[in-house]
């Protein structure tokens, strides 16, 4: 085996090509993850301002991390556990909802939050019972169906979650409909949508429901920062032999007879591997890094058709005042309208909405002793909202993945700086005094988040978590290429840290041939805690992360 063979290649080091490669690499196979990027962790990485303020990309608060839940344990099977420390958000509202007319707090289990909305809307009272009794049934029923010695015996699941079967795969919007729910307690239900990024009309009650509980058991943000999860997968898969190489951009997959061999790097290089894991986007790897003469007509026309998820605009705000004095461990949801579902269509029009959806958060709250984030008396806080896909409305051309140079584009930039003072605008009704206060101010738009992850229509959810695009609509690990699989937001498991995390141990386990899953839920540690590098009191995880093999 020479330098450029290797067992796995991994494209991409965001949390599911990182999980997938530190799994596969202790388990022996000779493993390379290529990143465009100069820092690793796709969608859960930083970057710093001012040597002052650090930012995270997509860690705002994550699901399943509490003790024995499923982040911690497939973390553990790397030996991970003890080094990432997931902090709680407020037991007694980790989200403050706002909606025209109502705050409402979401807290720590169903009947807490139960209470909250009744306590809100009390002329709702008997509406709210009927939608959470059947949200609660469609979680409970779930669960039984996932015990059921064989959970493909529909007469089993018929009796055995009855409600699951009646109402998982029905939109929200008829549940509500069906309960008689008005307008304002719908609102504060889906103003948290922005999560999962699908119109309400679109949105399985399964979803709504397992969204809701994943964080209603517990809500959770890494000690030290989004950049810690990356950086200590980066050591896990070192310590066990893998490779990590940055700034490395892959220009092609290549296949032979129908069957992976490797992959031509953007300087013309050729890597070989029997296996390759694309952590990319999915219309790219598909369609363009593959190609459409190497897959068939009905899978290039299946993976066209997916419809991506709405990518966000995000406000960056250094602020010199320390929120903590004002804020509990929270989360933001501010929406300027009742009409959730009229804010989607608008965007899905092309349209900038004229009332705006967004989630306010700043890591220096959620994590205050961690003096990266921002220093003493000062925030990192950051406001992000939907806004239309694809070039048009930037006044761009082709995009940055076809090379266009859009930084100096003053249609772009005046666009970009009006929407900015528009998303300040909004989130000065949660912060009155928030302009006075502001001494950093960046954004970064659809745009933006296609040239460093080249994500179609600059979504970083990939395809969109809609009823049509569920479960086994979804793509699956492996592809109909011989050695070729996915894994990441537009897979199975879905987006988010939790959902790319899992996804990616679904990966290995499928191209490993073994349950690796069940393996940690019986406690087996495929990487022995020994073996990695002590972190000393200047351990940085951003610069853990910038170091390339």
């Amino acid at each position: 085996m020479t330098a450029n063979d290797w067992d796995v290649i991994v494209i991409g080091s965001g949390l599911g090509g990182l999980t997938a490669g530190a799994y596969l690499s202790a388990l022996g196979q000779r493993t390379l993850v290529l990143e465009k990027h100069y820092l690793a962790g796709g969608n859960a990485s930083v970057f710093r301002r001012l040597h002052k303020f650090e930012f995270d990309v997509g860690v705002h608060y994550l699901a399943e991390c509490g003790p024995g839940a499923a982040i911690p344990r497939i973390l553990g099977g790397l030996g991970l556990d003890e080094r990432i420390e997931f902090l709680e958000l407020d037991p007694e509202g980790f989200d403050t909802i706002v909606v025209p007319g109502a705050t409402v707090k979401v807290p720590y289990g169903w009947e807490n939050y139960r209470r909250n909305l009744v306590e809100a809307f009390p002329d709702d009272e008997s509406a709210l019972h009927r939608c959470l009794d059947i949200l609660e049934a469609v979680i409970r029923e779930g669960q039984a169906v996932r015990a059921l010695e064989n959970p493909n015996d529909f007469a089993r699941v018929v009796e055995v979650a009855p409600t699951l079967v009646r109402w998982g795969m029905r939109p929200v919007t008829e549940l509500f409909d069906h309960c008689e729910l008005g307008a304002r307690p719908r609102a504060v239900l889906l103003a948290q949508g922005p999560a999962y990024a699908t119109p309400p009309s679109r949105t399985a009650v399964v979803l709504e429901a397992g969204f809701l509980d994943g964080y209603l058991k517990g809500a959770h943000y890494p000690r030290g920062g989004g950049q810690v999860i990356a950086a200590n997968l980066v050591e896990a898969l070192r310590a066990t032999g893998g490779e990590i190489r940055l700034r490395t951009g892959v220009q092609k997959i290549l296949v032979e007879d129908g069957a992976v061999t490797g992959v031509c790097l953007a300087d013309g290089e050729v890597l070989r591997a029997p296996v390759v894991i694309s952590n990319g986007d999915l219309k790219r790897t598909m369609l363009d890094l593959v190609g459409r003469e190497h897959v068939s007509a009905a899978t290039a026309e299946r993976i066209g058709g997916y419809r991506m998820a709405l990518p966000f605009f995000v406000v960056y705000l250094g602020l010199d005042i320390d929120l903590r004095e004002r804020w509990p461990r929270t989360n933001y949801w501010l929406s300027e309208s009742l009409d959730i579902e009229g804010i989607y269509q608008q965007t899905f029009s092309g349209e900038v909405p004229e009332k705006l959806l967004l989630l306010i958060t700043a890591g220096s709250v959620k994590d205050p002793g961690t003096h990266t984030l921002a220093p003493v008396g000062c925030t990192a806080l950051q406001a992000m909202t939907l806004v239309p896909p694809g070039h048009a409305l930037w006044h761009v051309a082709e995009g940055p993945v076809a090379g266009e140079r859009y930084h100096r584009n003053r249609d772009y930039r005046s666009l970009k700086d009006e929407f900015t003072e528009r998303v300040v605008d909004a989130v000065s009704a949660v912060i009155p005094d928030l302009r006075e206060h502001i001494v950093w101010k960046e954004a970064s738009t659809p745009i933006t988040h296609e040239r460093y992850t080249s994500s179609t229509g600059g979504t970083s959810y990939g395809i969109e978590l809609a009823l049509d695009q569920l479960g086994p609509n979804r793509p699956g690990a492996k592809t109909e290429i011989d050695g070729l699989y996915l894994t990441g937001a537009s897979t199975g498991t879905g987006h988010g840290i939790s959902g790319v995390i899992k996804g990616g141990i679904a990966t290995a386990s499928t191209v490993a041939g073994r349950d690796l899953m069940a393996e940690v839920r019986s406690g087996t540690r495929f990487v022995d805690p020994a073996r990695l590098p002590a972190h000393g009191p200047q351990w940085d995880p951003w610069e853990a992360s910038r170091i390339s093999d």
